[in-house]
């Protein structure tokens, strides 16, 4: 029986391995992670874990019983791959593997700026977390660098824990790269309701917690006794280094999310969740990766069958693969939550709704003929956007060739 190696050990390598004992793999299993817990849960780390005690145990993933016997090597880094010989290195050890699972995820980028690093986070694992939870005391000032989805949730977390908030980010309006300059604007005022305060349009050009504090492009110095850097993520493929799989943005794939190498896709190896670049109806004629919570599960559902039927040279499933991304944000009372690609859009509609209140967007592409729904979002309500969803997902199947 062949074994399979998954490579990640959060949700996406959880999912895979679930869906490979689905797909009818009785073979052996092995999940190699760095980190030393069990696969958990990673959106409330900037919500509710990161306001109360971050508890691994409460935060960890229930694993299904298909995967009980499947083998978990946890705090253990995977260094290279060599893809000929079917040899991962793991510490001193060459892992021989027949199929391989590509789960690794991303890492927070951080900022190569001056300043000491004492008491400058990040928060992407259950370790940033609940160092970052430690210093978020009444009174801490706090300066978070990037007013994306993280960088916000940080503030309304920080802000409910008594703490003094302030945002700096290059863009107009906090979200806007995802969410557009009006949705973006009306989330704006709700954070400074709340008390926190944006410098946009503005970069950081020194972070100095507890010393010189933050300071900005303008000659702005922000007092701070933390820093929390969120300006984004990068695909973790380093191990992947030297191989001939495309690694230019994560990992090429096919729409069976194999990993696409020199000669073609391969079908020993495929890559699922945020690591996963693969073609969609959203990305036009190219690939793109779908940092979205639900890309783990739906990517897993796809892989998996494909690279059980490519060990044991059977056909591929020729259902389309077009999924709909979803992803939620929690704001002090607030919910947003979204369906679709919002960047993608030219223009945003309130459907439902008022800006300063409970809403529906519609986020339209420009066509030739027209234009395209791309996204809906919903903040404080799902009223009529679980149609828009339908229609998005009617959309993407028919935009999707089978075969």
């Amino acid at each position: 029986m062949p074994r399979i190696v998954v490579v990640g050990a959060g949700v996406g390598g959880l999912r895979a391995a679930e869906a490979l004992r689905a797909a009818g793999h009785a073979g052996e299993l092995v999940v190699v992670g760095d980190e030393p817990y069990h696969p958990y849960q990673r959106p409330p780390l900037s919500k509710t874990a990161l306001a109360g005690a971050v508890d691994a145990d409460g935060l960890t993933i229930r694993r299904r019983k298909s995967v009980a016997d499947v083998e978990w090597r946890l705090g253990t880094a995977v260094s290279g791959v060599d893809l000929d010989a079917h040899t991962l290195r793991v510490g001193d050890e060459a892992l021989a593997w027949d199929g391989l699972v590509v789960a690794t995820g991303l890492r927070s980028k951080r900022l190569p700026l001056p300043g000491s690093p004492a008491h400058r986070h990040a928060v992407r694992s259950l370790d940033d977390a609940t160092a970052l939870r430690a210093e978020l005391l009444p009174g801490t000032r706090v300066v978070i660098v990037g007013a994306g989805f993280l960088g916000c949730e940080i503030a309304a977390t920080a802000i409910g824990l008594g703490c003094d908030v302030a945002v700096v980010a290059p863009e107009a309006e906090p979200m806007e790269r995802h969410l557009g300059a009006l949705v973006g604007a009306a989330m704006r005022r709700r954070h400074e309701a709340a008390g926190v305060r944006f410098h946009l349009g503005r970069l950081p050009v020194a972070l100095d917690a507890r010393g010189d504090g933050v300071l900005l492009d303008d000659g702005t110095v922000l007092p701070a006794d933390v820093v929390v850097e969120a300006v984004g993520s990068v695909p973790v493929t380093g191990w992947l280094a030297g191989t001939d799989l495309d690694l230019g943005d994560g990992v090429l794939c096919d729409r069976w999310l194999r990993a696409v190498g020199a000669t073609g896709p391969r079908a020993d190896v495929v890559a699922v969740g945020d690591v996963a670049r693969f073609p969609h109806p959203l990305a036009g004629p190219g690939a793109r990766r779908i940092e979205h919570w639900d890309m783990p599960p739906l990517t897993a559902k796809r892989a998996a069958p494909a690279l059980v039927a490519g060990l044991a040279g059977a056909a591929l499933d020729p259902e389309p693969f077009a999924p709909v991304p979803s992803f939620w944000s929690d704001q002090y009372d607030v919910t947003i939550q979204s369906f679709g690609t919002p960047e993608l859009a030219d223009d945003v509609e309130i459907v439902e709704g008022h800006l300063d209140g409970p809403f529906l967007a519609a986020y339209r592409q420009a066509t030739a003929d027209g234009s395209r729904l791309v996204a809906a979002v919903g903040v404080g309500t799902m009223s009529g956007l679980m149609d828009l969803r339908a229609v998005l997902a009617t959309d993407l199947t028919a935009a999707q060739p089978a075969g």
